[in-house]
């Protein structure tokens, strides 16, 4: 069975096949970097994850890149009440991202591009879209994009114009000719800081955020990929705009294939800092062992909603701990390559190629992990733990997994003090004494000194 995606542009699950036989090329939004990542962007890393991974477990040579956003409103904001300089803001946020990531077991995208280091790129891509008449200079003095201009607009989201604008909320500015016109190029302001500032044909000033990811996207991987994913919240104005931007420049097709991960509610409300139900990754890190909330987001289809409940997380570890028991009691055989045609790979790999269903493939690991009990054989534990690889799972000693439900491991203590110190760095110390109390709770006691911080039990 060859591979299936949904497409949200198509609104079906539509065959796979990429533009160059046995290459995938996919672009995925990554984050804007002005604070730690929250457990949104756990759920859009981790799904993308495995789709490379499947991609690649496939027989797929994969170019994926996942951006950066560097500059934005919301960047400078931060650095200046922080008293910071935007790259010290930033450098720091990256940091974090990748030990978010990595804890996770998210592997590094192929290209993982700044938007600051292509903003050469965007002004070239804005100079096209004004030569074909699609950019005009607002009375503000901001390039913006004439949404009315390029008859495609409102595919992605499958509404008209006319349906777009009724569901605008903000008055027209006195700047656009339509109000959903957007921003390609903002004109500089005197209170921000110079480093948030280029010289343009337009200007001085800085892109707009929907530009960023078409002049990245299209340097890395050309005028027209694979797959482009994001979270579900990308999809209008985001990758709306992307289209009417690349498409709109180069006469193309931007992406074959859009991918979108589902929302994720806490406790069946929205994720959201005015409800207080808004968690980053260290939180949720700081009470389940980052296998655990893998196996929770992985367990899940990536276009439905997720629902995070410590009850669930809890279900979650319970669930991984019966498949590391398994793999505890029998040993895996070494050097073991799956047999796709083995019935539970095969189902395992039905599953997968139906648009990712990772829900049937992590059903069929517990099918295995039952078999593993019954005979008691190496090679079906081998199987279980290559097929767990799969999804970024199983990994693991099995007995450091299973004691680590007990107490805590060495590599959870010290992603911990990892964590603890970038919150020190960040000047985070309610954070950073809110760890040291956790690990204390748990019996484990920090002493910090000038080499560093080592750790004893109580």
């Amino acid at each position: 069975m060859a591979l299936r995606i949904y497409d949200s542009l198509e609104r079906q699950v539509r065959e796979f096949a990429p533009l160059e036989a046995g290459h995938v090329r996919m672009y995925v939004c990554g984050m804007t970097v002005y604070d730690l990542c929250h457990l949104g962007h756990a759920r859009s890393m981790i799904a993308f994850d495995v789709v490379q991974r499947w991609l690649k477990a496939s027989g797929f040579k994969v170019t994926f890149v996942r951006n950066i956003t560097d500059i934005d409103d919301k960047i400078i904001q931060r650095a200046v009440a922080n008293g910071e300089t935007i790259h010290a803001l930033t450098a720091r946020m990256i940091e974090a991202m990748h030990q978010d990531a990595d804890a996770l077991g998210v592997e590094r995208p192929t290209h993982e591009p700044r938007a600051t280091d292509y903003v050469p790129q965007m002004q070239a891509l804005i100079a096209q879209l004004q030569d074909k008449g699609l950019a005009y200079r607002g009375q503000g003095g901001d390039m913006l994009y004439s949404v009315r201009r390029f008859p495609h607009y409102g595919k992605l989201s499958g509404k008209s114009l006319d349906e777009l604008q009724a569901g605008e909320r903000v008055a027209v500015q006195s700047d656009k000719q339509d109000p959903l016109d957007f921003v390609l190029w903002k004109t500089g302001k005197s209170d921000e800081p110079p480093e948030a500032q280029w010289d343009s044909p337009f200007g001085k000033g800085r892109p707009g955020w929907h530009i960023e990811c078409s002049a990245m996207s299209c340097a890395l991987l050309g005028t027209t990929f694979d797959i482009h994913g994001g979270g579900a919240d990308l999809q209008f104005p985001h990758h709306e705009n992307e289209i009417a931007q690349s498409e709109g420049a180069h006469g193309q097709t931007l992406a074959r294939y859009w991918m979108h991960n589902g929302f994720i509610n806490v406790d069946d409300e929205k994720m959201s800092k005015s409800l207080g139900n808004f968690f980053t990754i260290r939180d949720v890190l700081q009470r389940y062992d980052a296998e655990t909330v893998r196996f929770f987001v992985v367990r899940s289809h990536y276009r439905s909603p997720l629902n995070y409940a410590l009850s669930h997380l809890d279900d979650a570890r319970a669930a991984l701990k019966r498949l590391y028991t398994a793999l505890d009691a029998v040993p895996p055989q070494v050097g073991f390559v799956i047999d796709w045609n083995h019935p539970v790979a095969h189902s395992f790999k039905q599953a997968m190629n139906e648009d990712f269903g990772t829900p049937e493939a992590v059903a069929q690991l517990f099918e295995l992990a039952s078999e593993v009990n019954r005979s008691r054989l190496a090679a079906d534990s081998a199987l279980l733990k290559a097929l767990g690889g799969v999804l970024g799972l199983l990994q693991d000693d099995p007995q450091h997994f299973l004691q680590a439900g007990v107490g805590l491991g060495e590599d959870h203590i010290q992603q911990r003090i990892q964590a603890r110190a970038a919150a020190k760095a960040a000047k985070d110390f309610a954070q950073a004494d809110a760890i040291r109390k956790e690990l204390a709770d748990q019996g484990i006691v920090l002493k910090d000194s000038p080499s560093g911080t080592t750790w004893e039990k109580a």
